[in-house]
């Protein structure tokens, strides 16, 4: 029986969905039989690349972005709270919380991947910022994160003053970009099928058994 998944969980730590998605997507990997071997890793997607360390106000910047009125954009605020609640996440956003440049923290997550934390420093990352409004820009945050996670907080200092794995992150997002990935959370499995968007535990555990299934005809 085949039954290894290798996933790519393409996303952005500013990107609610993607908070969403791993939440269902880690529920239904425990909903799988005991024997499934998992290999899932972190890639980098920037939302908003070019956006201040500052950062802005996110409910101005998500009107002015996508020219919907401020109302709308609280509906889907909500919509995504209630589907974030669902799968045990919290969102505490709100008018007043802001948006900010994640490049330095998928700097910090190329490093955890070699040091085998990434998806700790992930899950960190996201409740940093979702449920606890941290600006995940900071660098005394990031650090404070990563030692949070058994990273030693001097060597992601140092990281984070060198532009290390920079260039790295750079590849990785235009290695994907040139393989279609547009948009976020997009999970590519056995570097094949993709399951796109923020789906609830039920979808990721149907198309993960139908992957394993169509592995074990083949």
């Amino acid at each position: 029986m085949n039954n290894t998944l290798k996933i790519d969980f393409v996303s952005d730590i500013a990107c609610p969905w993607c908070a969403v998605g791993l939440a269902g997507l880690n529920t239904a990997l425990g909903r799988l039989d005991a024997g499934t071997r998992v290999d899932l890793s972190f890639h980098p997607f920037e939302l908003n690349p070019d956006m201040p360390a500052a950062g802005a106000v996110q409910l101005d910047y998500i009107t002015s972005k996508y020219g919907m009125s401020a109302d709308q954009a609280r509906a889907n605020r909500e919509q995504i709270r209630t589907r974030a609640a669902a799968v045990g996440f919290t969102m505490n956003r709100d008018d007043a919380s802001r948006v900010y440049n994640t490049f330095d923290a998928h700097r910090l997550l190329a490093w955890a991947r070699e040091e085998g934390v990434q998806a700790a420093l992930k899950a960190a990352l996201l409740k940093a910022y979702f449920t606890d409004g941290k600006n995940i820009a900071d660098r005394d945050v990031l650090i404070e994160l990563a030692a949070q996670v058994g990273l030693d907080g001097d060597a992601a200092s140092d990281i984070l003053a060198s532009g290390r794995y920079g260039q790295e992150v750079r590849d990785e997002e235009l290695s994907w970009a040139q393989r279609g990935i547009s948009s976020v959370p997009a999970v590519v499995v056995n570097d094949r099928y993709l399951i796109a968007g923020g789906q609830p535990p039920h979808v990721y555990e149907e198309q993960l058994r139908a992957i394993l299934a169509g592995q074990d005809e083949a």
